[in-house]
C-alpha cells in the first residue's frame, strides 16, 4: 500500500495554514473592535469566515485523519500568537503611564519636557511618606522611548502601564 502524501501531509499544511489565517485575523479584529476601527473589522470578518469554511470543511472530510486535528489546533495557536505579534508591532492608539516616584523626580519631568511629552503631576502619599504621581499619555509606539526615560531619570520610580 503506498503513502497518501496528500491526506498526511499536504492537507494538514493546508489546514494549518487556513487556521494561522483566519486565527490571526480574528484576533487582530477582535483588537480592532476594542479599539474603534468600524471599517477594517468588516473587511476582516469577511475573510475570516470565508477561511474558516474553507477549513472547517476540509476538517469535516477528513474526520478519521489525526493529523487534520493537529494541523486544526496548531494553526488554531498560532494564529493567535500571530494576531498579538502583528497588533504589537502595528503599536496603534495610545496609552496611559502612571509613575510614582518617591525621590527626585525633576530630571524626569525635564525629559519629558524636552521630547514635548505632556506630563500631570499630583501629590500623594504612600507607605513610606510622600510621593509624586506623574501621568502621561503616550502613542503605543513612543512606549519603549518613555520607559527608558524613566529608568534613567528615576530609577527608583514604579510605573504602570495601561491601554
Amino acid at each position: 500500500m503506498e503513502f497518501d502524501y496528500f491526506s498526511w501531509i499536504i492537507l494538514p499544511i493546508l489546514i494549518f495554514i487556513s487556521r494561522l489565517g483566519d486565527v490571526t485575523m480574528a484576533t487582530l479584529r477582535h483588537i480592532f473592535i476594542s479599539k474603534g476601527f468600524k471599517k477594517i473589522v468588516q473587511i476582516l470578518g469577511f475573510f475570516e469566515v470565508l477561511i474558516w469554511l474553507i477549513a472547517m470543511r476540509q476538517g469535516f472530510n477528513h474526520l478519521d485523519n489525526i493529523a487534520c486535528f493537529i494541523a486544526w489546533a496548531s494553526g488554531f495557536s498560532a494564529g493567535t500568537y500571530l494576531g498579538m505579534y502583528i497588533e504589537e508591532r502595528l503599536a496603534m492608539g495610545a496609552q496611559i503611564i502612571r509613575i510614582i516616584s518617591p525621590g527626585n523626580f525633576e530630571e524626569l519631568i525635564q525629559a519629558f519636557k524636552i521630547r514635548n511629552q505632556g506630563v500631570t503631576i499630583v501629590d500623594g502619599q504612600g507607605a513610606m511618606g510622600p510621593v509624586k504621581l506623574i501621568f502621561t499619555i503616550v502613542k503605543r509606539s513612543d512606549k519603549q522611548e518613555i520607559i527608558q526615560l524613566i529608568h534613567t531619570h528615576a530609577p527608583n520610580a514604579f510605573y504602570s502601564i495601561e491601554d
